[in-house]
């Protein structure tokens, strides 16, 4: 079970939207070097709306190949088509990935069978270990702890990257899925006390800018220490919102670029992080120990 800390990477790209690969490769480095636990290349912090399935594929094929079995690189193949999802996951599998992430149907607001019957069409047609992903904020529909339960019996779904913040969840998730079946946070604000309640891990935002402290805290979190990853943090607490100050990945694609990886790229609809809110993104670095 891939466990700690895992960066929810975003795709760097030049100032008219092409995509950066030389950059690429250094934030793989930089991620290695880190400490950081794995890579998700092209889930929804990188731009997976606005990529199409040509250049999907090729990230997470040139995200393998820059990891060079270093660290674990997860593709993100979800989409709201069934179909399109069976494409991106075999994609994935076949450019060399660890496992892939399956967002659920964005939209088309399925009902709980229509998500149970998704998710085992596209187990059943590729068999990468697969993580489900619930983020009903930017959804508009919910996995449900109970239908989480029966994907988990199918072989080949092993996790889940739960959004929700919801840390009542936890117990019940962990109660119908077993204890082999990895869950994550996908909510940076309440990913410490997901740990330190028996998560596995968080898949990340906060991790673009901040991987040594987050993979530190992950590690004190998961080892029970309470004292040392709230101390830690508490430090990363201003990333892990003001991260947020506008939708996601606008904010955290600045701080990248800050850092040196990558131009000002990225594609419409979204925006480049306004500059009245740069300083407060600057402030929560600083206040991280980074730039």
């Amino acid at each position: 079970m891939l466990r700690g800390s895992i960066v929810a990477l975003v795709t760097p790209m030049d100032q008219d939207g092409r995509v950066d690969y030389e950059a690429l490769g250094r934030l793989v480095d930089w991620h290695v070097a880190e400490g950081t636990s794995g890579i998700v290349a092209v889930g929804t912090t990188g731009e997976s709306a606005t990529l199409d399935e040509e250049e999907h594929c090729k990230v997470i094929r040139r995200a393998v190949e820059f990891a060079a079995g270093r660290i674990p690189v997860i593709g993100g193949t979800g989409a709201n088509a069934t179909s399109e999802a069976i494409r991106l996951t075999r994609c994935a599998q076949e450019v060399g990935a660890t496992a892939a992430l399956l967002v659920t149907p964005y939209y088309n607001k399925p009902t709980q069978e229509g998500l149970y019957l998704h998710y085992k069409a596209v187990a059943e047609a590729v068999d990468i270990p697969q993580i489900l992903y619930n983020v009903p904020g930017r959804t508009a529909c919910d996995l449900s702890p109970e239908t989480t339960g029966r994907l988990a019996a199918l072989p080949n779904i092993i996790g889940l990257k739960d959004a929700t913040g919801d840390l009542a969840r936890l117990p019940r998730l962990r109660s119908l899925c077993g204890p082999e079946f990895a869950l994550y946070s996908g909510d940076d604000a309440t990913g410490c006390e997901f740990m330190l309640r028996g998560g596995d891990g968080v898949i990340s935002v906060t991790n673009n800018v901040a991987p040594r402290l987050m993979a530190q805290m992950c590690a004190a979190a998961l080892a029970g220490d309470r004292c040392a990853a709230m101390d830690l943090n508490a430090r990363l607490d201003p990333l892990h919102h003001e991260l947020f100050v506008q939708s996601n990945p606008i904010p955290v694609k600045w701080a990248v670029a800050e850092l040196g990886f990558g131009g000002p790229g990225i594609r419409l609809p979204l925006t480049w992080l306004t500059d009245e809110l740069q300083p407060r993104v600057r402030e929560a670095m600083r206040h991280a120990g980074i730039g």
